[in-house]
């Protein structure tokens, strides 16, 4: 199969999954019940303590990240601008993933649950841009395909408002923003084998985490119990969401060292390297 032809896949394969959606699923409103957390402690004057508090996780990952991107912490190699632009976005969008979400938290209603998702959309696609222009287009296009990736997370956040604020409120755009790349991500390094600096182990790490801070989150008021009170299943699911970026730096810790490439419909061949 050529690379073209993996190209094509890849769309019709996303726009099956958008139509069905959309087709057999019915506009998906808020549910209110959404906003009531298991742990209602207050704490110095912080409703909510262990959820806003938690979120803190999420800035600090977030500024590690972006210090290994710019300032080679944690010995991450450096990369050019083209190839750090969405991995910016990325660690930006999870920097602030953490006040946004704290915000959120503080005061739980659709109005500041849109900067908590706005946020984390922001961060979700930044990561996407940086596996496809890796290994779809060779890392020749992750400047206009991370903003076109972006501003579509971000209409699917603005949608939902938008509608919620009009008594019509549709989650779908919003639920592939955020799901669909745990099915598609596995599906791109499948087709795309060749890469330069996107390793699937790595990227598999980050998707198992982030699946597990799921599982937590949907056992808020279990997991609160079963821990006697002390931590809820939300306040895990920030904490454990915040190591997913730490499976990035990993990453780029592996990236190579001064390496330029040759790139090609078909693949990208090294041409020189050096410790």
């Amino acid at each position: 199969m050529s690379h073209f032809q993996r190209i094509a896949m890849l769309i019709l394969v996303t726009a099956a999954v958008v139509a069905a959606v959309y087709l057999m699923l019915p506009p998906i409103p808020q549910d209110p019940a959404y906003h009531e957390f298991a742990d209602t402690r207050s704490l110095l004057g912080i409703p909510r303590v262990g959820d806003v508090l938690s979120n803190a996780a999420f800035t600090a990952a977030g500024l590690a990240g972006l210090g290994a991107l710019f300032l080679g912490w944690f010995g991450v190699p450096p990369a050019d601008a083209r190839e750090r632009l969405p991995y910016a976005v990325f660690f930006l969008g999870v920097a602030l993933v953490g006040p946004a979400s704290a915000y959120y938290h503080w005061d739980p209603g659709n109005e500041t649950l849109f900067w908590d998702r706005v946020f984390l959309t922001v961060a979700f696609m930044g990561l996407v841009a940086a596996i496809l222009a890796d290994r779809v287009h060779r890392g020749r296009a992750s400047g206009w395909l991370c903003a076109l990736l972006v501003a579509a997370g971000f209409a699917s956040v603005l949608s939902w408002s938008v509608g919620e604020a009009a008594g019509a409120g549709d989650l779908r755009a919003y639920l592939l923003v955020q799901f669909y790349p745990l099915a598609a991500v596995p599906l791109v390094l499948w087709l795309f084998p060749d890469a330069m600096r996107v390793e699937s182990r790595f990227i598999g790490w980050a998707i198992a985490i982030y699946a597990v801070a799921k599982l937590a989150e949907l056992y808020d008021p279990e997991l609160f119990g079963l821990f006697g009170g002390s931590i809820s299943g939300h306040t895990i699911k920030h904490l454990v969401a915040a190591l997913a970026p730490v499976a990035i730096i990993a990453m780029m810790r592996s990236w190579p060292r001064s390496i330029a490439y040759r790139y090609t419909a078909e693949g990208c061949t090294a041409l020189r390297s050096g410790g």
